[in-house]
């Protein structure tokens, strides 16, 4: 399987008779397909912090981004909240954000807990089965037509076959050095998030 990849906002539509080479991707997502987006916050974070060195988000703008004026049905949020032996300010901060993603039109935050390890190490608690069971459930309603992922995390791969077996699309939107091969082998499209107009988007 070879996945397809999508142009960001600032790089117009290829528009030619014959398929795109390998290394000039093109858009082939219709203008009315209703679009579901599930971002997995901490993926997200993870991957600004390492390619762009800054984490400051206009959510808002990186959304209109990510659906390239396709119609939204909804943007789900997911992400664990910081523990009580995280700095205060950190822990205000992360609230903060949250209740500015809550402002945003059609944009609904869910959210798990951190749970330490005995070997002092922190993991997430239901983030992926809430985002899994959410997908699927509206797949199942027809409340979308695509659903954009925005994680790179190869454990998504049977959420992805599951949407699809229902006759929807899945794409896949995250940074190339974060985006584990085989999850980019299942899904239909493969946005990079590097391809983005982050001149926009941070602050």
């Amino acid at each position: 399987m070879s996945t397809r990849y999508a142009r960001g906002r600032n790089q117009p539509a290829r528009r030619s008779a014959g398929p795109a080479p390998e290394d000039e991707p093109y858009r082939i997502t219709p203008a009315n397909e209703r679009v579901a987006i599930f971002i997995d916050g901490s993926n997200l974070y993870n991957g600004m912090r390492e390619n762009l060195q800054n984490t400051r988000v206009n959510m808002a703008e990186f959304i209109e981004q990510l659906r390239r004026e396709r119609p939204l049905f909804r943007t789900y949020y997911y992400n664990a909240t910081l523990t009580d032996d995280y700095d205060e300010d950190l822990r205000d901060g992360q609230q903060r954000f949250f209740e500015s993603l809550r402002r945003i039109p059609y944009v609904t935050v869910r959210l798990g807990r951190l749970h330490r390890r005995q070997d002092g190490s922190l993991v997430e608690k239901g983030i992926d089965v809430a985002l899994a069971v959410e997908a699927l459930s509206l797949a199942y309603q027809d409340a979308y037509d695509s659903a954009l992922l925005v994680s790179g995390d190869g454990d998504y791969v049977e959420l992805v076959e599951s949407i699809k077996r229902t006759g929807k699309h899945v794409e896949c939107a995250m940074f190339k050095n974060q985006s584990a091969g085989i999850l980019l082998e299942y899904v239909d499209i493969f946005q990079p998030l590097d391809d983005l107009d982050w001149s926009r988007i941070l602050f």
